[in-house]
């Protein structure tokens, strides 16, 4: 049978597609720890669940397509706190900032269009873009720089007349960049000077480390029929499973175009809205300042034990709960095959994410990988240390 020619052209996350592997070794009595997926343990706040038991109607009704209106409410309020005037209007719910991404690249893309992102990059966004037709063009980074790319230089020479969007994740996912003042207006001046949608994935807002400040695309009103920005409770709340995000931007003909599709997949989970809401209306500055603390303690204990292992490299991330690293080892994919089908130290292995599905660019990536530090400060040391003790055991292999 014959299928699509898009899908046949995207790969499987490499976040995820080790999972069958992960399984066998499981069932060898292994136990794998993870640095793979951006899944934290810290709890869920009890909001969430408390609003779900406390709902007593007695039907479960279809939620409004554009959201739930305490929820839609709670988001404007959300923003407002961060000096950010938002209309109803200009927010719509969705099934977490996955669909978001969809729906946004579905309404601005079209067969052969082009969208600019800097890699290293979040790799689902490649399956997204190409679905429409569109293809992505990677902007180049690297971690002798910081992973840094909000400067004209590195921006403007990619763009074509094909190009309709430039797509960027602040905090970043994976190198952990946070964008500063003066390189978020960059990019604002760039996308309006260009006449292109700027789509800033912000959904680890809170989690910035050393002193840096708290940020929004939003904030530059004289780029609003530009910016179109995706957010999520997923991190910012630990509530990966609750999948409620949102499309914010003021750009009225985007979003009554995305209206289309909110009612066409007719709305997001009613309960999940409820639930992500309360925790909005809930949860004070000192909920935030407590799980960037957590996080960077792990950060911490991620980057001691990297340190500790000859050859590898990194940059210590800034924000998010990402980091890039590069092995010393030819290949950080079979590298991975070896650590869940031969290596074990005391019954443990490790997974992570192999770094060139991180890359557009062919070849790149090949011995990096991405770390996401989202367990307890002692499991990461553990997993770190496992991540040493694989790598010499398969060089070791290699060169015996």
């Amino acid at each position: 049978m014959k299928f699509s020619s898009r899908i046949e052209s995207c790969s499987l996350s490499p976040i995820r597609k080790f999972r069958p592997y992960m399984v066998a070794a499981e069932a060898k009595g292994r136990k794998v720890l993870h640095l793979n997926i951006g899944q934290p343990d810290v709890e869920t706040p009890t909001a969430f669940f408390d609003a779900i038991h406390d709902f007593r109607e007695k039907v479960l009704e279809y939620a409004p397509s554009p959201g739930v209106e305490v929820f839609v409410e709670a988001v404007r309020k959300y923003y407002e706190k961060l000096g950010i005037s938002l209309a109803d209007e200009d927010i719509l719910a969705t099934y977490g900032g996955s669909e978001a991404l969809q729906i946004i690249f579905s309404c601005i893309l079209e067969e052969g269009d082009e969208v600019l992102v800097p890699e290293p990059y979040y790799p689902n966004y490649d399956t997204f873009v190409k679905v429409t037709g569109a293809v992505i063009k990677p902007v180049p980074t690297d971690p002798e720089h910081g992973y840094r790319f909000a400067t004209r230089e590195q921006i403007e020479p990619y763009i074509t007349d094909r190009t309709r969007a430039i797509l960027m994740t602040n905090p970043g996912n994976p190198t952990g960049v946070v964008l500063s003042r003066e390189e978020t207006r960059t990019m604002a001046d760039i996308a309006k000077e260009h006449d292109l949608f700027l789509i800033s994935d912000e959904v680890y807002r809170e989690l910035v480390y050393d002193g840096q400040s708290l940020s929004s695309m939003l904030e530059f009103e004289d780029a609003a029929e530009n910016v179109v920005v995706v957010d999520s409770v997923s991190k910012r709340f630990s509530a990966t499973g609750s999948r409620v995000g949102v499309i914010v931007s003021r750009n009225r003909e985007l979003m009554d175009h995305a209206m289309k599709i909110c009612q066409g997949r007719l709305c997001a989970a009613t309960l999940d809205q409820i639930g992500a809401a309360a925790m909005y209306n809930s949860l004070s500055d000192d909920y935030y300042d407590t799980i960037r603390a957590e996080y960077r303690r792990r950060r911490d204990a991620v980057v001691e034990g990297l340190g500790k292992i000859p050859g590898v490299q990194f940059r210590v991330p800034e924000g998010a709960f990402y980091l890039m690293a590069t092995l010393p080892v030819d290949d950080a994919e079979k590298l991975q095959y070896f650590l869940l089908e031969e290596f074990e130290d005391h019954g443990q292995t490790v997974m992570y994410a192999p770094g060139e599905g991180f890359y557009a660019t062919p070849g790149k990536g090949r011995n990096e990988i991405r770390i996401a530090y989202v367990t307890n400060p002692d499991e990461l040391r553990r997993s770190v240390e496992l991540l040493g003790l694989g790598i010499a055991a398969y060089n070791a292999k290699r060169e015996g």
